[in-house]
C-alpha cells in the first residue's frame, strides 16, 4: 500500500536524488529515474527561463541555466501550472556568489518577477478620476485602492530600472549612458498590456501606503517626507493615468 510516507520519500528521491524508503530507493536506482529527475528539472528552468528574461538575457544562457537549476534543486514548484514558479528567484539570485559583481541582477529580477506578475494579475476597473474630484473637493479623505496588476520596484543604488527597460525591449541597442544612482519603476496593465514607468521615491512610498489601507492625506504626507519637495498633484495625476488605482473608499 502507498501511504504519505511513501510520496514524500518520492519527492525527496526527486530533488535529492536518495531516499530512505526501500521501494523509492529501488526506483530511484532505474537508469529511467535519472530520466524522469533531469525532465522535470528542465521544465523548471525552462520555466525560469520564462518567467526571467531580462536577467537570463543580460547573463547569458549557460550562467542563467546553472542558477536556474541551482534554484530548482532548492525550491520545488508548489504548482503544477510554472507560469508562476520562481517567486523567491530575485532573492536567490542576490546570494549567488558568482553574480555579486554585478549587484544590479537581483533589481532586474525582481523587474522580470514584477512584470509576470502584473501580466497574471486579476482585471479590474480603472479608476474614475471624476468621482475622486468630487470627493476631494468635499475635503473627504480617503482611501485609494491599487489595481490588482500595479507593481512596483525600488532600488536606493543601482539603476535597474535603466538596465533592464533597455534590455526589455525586442531588439537591445547599444547600452545608453548610465547615471549609477537609484532607481524606483512602476508597472501597471490598465489596457491589458503591461506597461511600465520611471516613478520617484515619493510614489512608492505613497503606493506602499496605499497597500497598507493609509488615508490619502497621511499617504501624501509620507511621499513627500521621502521625496521633498514632490508635487502631489502632478505625482497622483501620473498614476492615476498610468492605471494605478482601481476604485477608492470613503473613510
Amino acid at each position: 500500500m502507498i501511504d504519505d510516507d511513501y510520496h514524500q520519500q518520492f519527492l525527496q528521491a526527486i530533488w535529492h536524488g536518495q531516499s530512505t524508503h526501500p521501494l523509492v530507493a529501488a526506483l530511484a536506482a532505474q537508469p529511467a529515474f535519472a530520466v524522469y529527475r533531469n525532465t522535470i528539472f528542465k521544465g523548471c528552468v525552462d520555466a525560469l527561463a520564462g518567467n526571467y528574461p531580462t536577467l537570463q538575457r543580460l547573463v547569458g544562457d549557460a550562467c542563467f541555466h546553472d542558477v536556474a537549476l541551482a534554484y530548482a534543486r532548492e525550491h520545488a514548484p508548489d504548482d503544477v501550472c510554472l507560469i508562476n514558479y520562481g517567486r523567491g528567484f530575485a532573492a536567490f539570485v542576490a546570494g549567488v556568489e558568482a553574480l555579486a559583481e554585478l549587484p544590479y541582477l537581483p533589481g532586474v529580477a525582481a523587474l522580470d518577477r514584477a512584470w509576470s506578475e502584473a501580466h497574471l494579475a486579476a482585471d479590474d476597473a480603472p479608476l474614475e478620476m471624476a468621482a475622486l474630484h468630487e470627493a476631494l473637493a468635499q475635503g473627504r479623505d480617503v482611501r485609494l485602492v491599487l489595481h490588482a496588476a500595479t507593481r512596483w520596484h525600488s532600488d536606493d543604488s543601482h539603476p535597474v530600472f535603466s538596465i533592464w527597460s533597455t534590455q526589455r525591449q525586442e531588439e537591445a541597442g547599444p547600452s545608453p549612458e548610465l547615471s549609477w544612482q537609484g532607481e524606483s519603476a512602476l508597472l501597471t496593465r490598465p489596457e491589458g498590456e503591461v506597461q511600465w514607468r520611471a516613478i520617484g521615491a515619493g510614489a512608492c512610498a505613497f503606493l506602499a501606503a496605499c497597500q497598507r489601507g493609509t488615508h490619502i492625506a497621511e499617504a501624501a504626507a509620507l511621499a513627500q517626507h521621502a521625496e521633498p519637495g514632490l508635487d502631489i498633484a502632478l505625482m497622483l495625476g501620473e498614476l492615476i493615468q498610468a492605471g494605478a488605482f482601481t476604485s477608492f473608499q470613503y473613510q
